[in-house]
């Protein structure tokens, strides 16, 4: 035990490095999940095909795993660029002890706030943003991070819910019809789901429906 001490130096260079890098990357993988969900287009993308789920009413069809595991995909799809720049400008130069962690913390930050700041509304940055009695930021690089996130997601939130709005509609009207159809042959008693869920899957297979509601995830971004 005393030799294996011994053969540790903490004051070597490359022992204090590897360290750092060890710290650094442990930090990144324990906010990983906060950092895929809230800082990239992760939320908007499973809340959709959440409400395309819904909409349908096949219960647990397609399965959680499966939503998860496309919306997964599809945020890495969409943040390839952002994830790029992040290792070229941040990761890369760190690993190669260019630049210490608070520059590349920096560097790392400035693809996130420029991709956040595309899709957050102006009124949901102002309400944090005086909250913390900042003043309205130069650049993107001058916007905190604490007051940049939330109002991201709220944003994303709020767009989210409004394309779930736009897929909800069509199969409302086949459930109205359906249920009209049913009442005017006093069949009240026949739940009008069971009727409308064939036509409901009918119609989403028509229109080949997953492609169209990827391809309209896709051009919000």
């Amino acid at each position: 035990m005393i030799d294996l001490l011994e053969q540790i130096n903490t004051n070597s260079p490359d022992t204090v490095s590897s360290s750092v890098t060890l710290l650094l990357l442990l930090t990144v993988l324990s906010l990983a999940p906060s950092i895929l969900i809230l800082m990239t287009s992760f939320t908007r993308i499973v809340i959709v095909l959440s409400f395309v789920r819904t909409s349908l009413a096949t219960q647990q069809m397609p399965p959680n795993q499966v939503l998860v595991g496309l919306s997964l995909f599809l945020t890495f799809f969409i943040m390839a660029p952002t994830f790029q720049d992040v290792n070229e400008t941040a990761l890369t130069p760190l690993f190669n002890e260019e630049i210490t962690i608070e520059e590349a913390y920096d560097l790392a930050s400035l693809p996130f706030k420029e991709f956040m700041s595309q899709h957050t509304r102006q009124k949901d940055l102002e309400l944090f943003l005086s909250y913390l009695d900042e003043q309205p930021p130069a650049s993107v690089e001058d916007i905190p991070l604490t007051a940049l996130v939330p109002a991201f997601a709220i944003s994303e939130l709020k767009t989210a819910f409004q394309i779930g709005f736009m897929i909800f509609i069509p199969f409302l009207v086949i459930d109205m019809v359906v249920a009209s159809v049913l009442m005017s042959m006093g069949m009240m008693m026949l739940p009008p789901v069971m009727i409308s869920l064939p036509f409901k899957i009918l119609l989403f297979i028509l229109v080949d429906g997953w492609y169209l509601i990827v391809k309209s995830l896709l051009q919000t971004f």
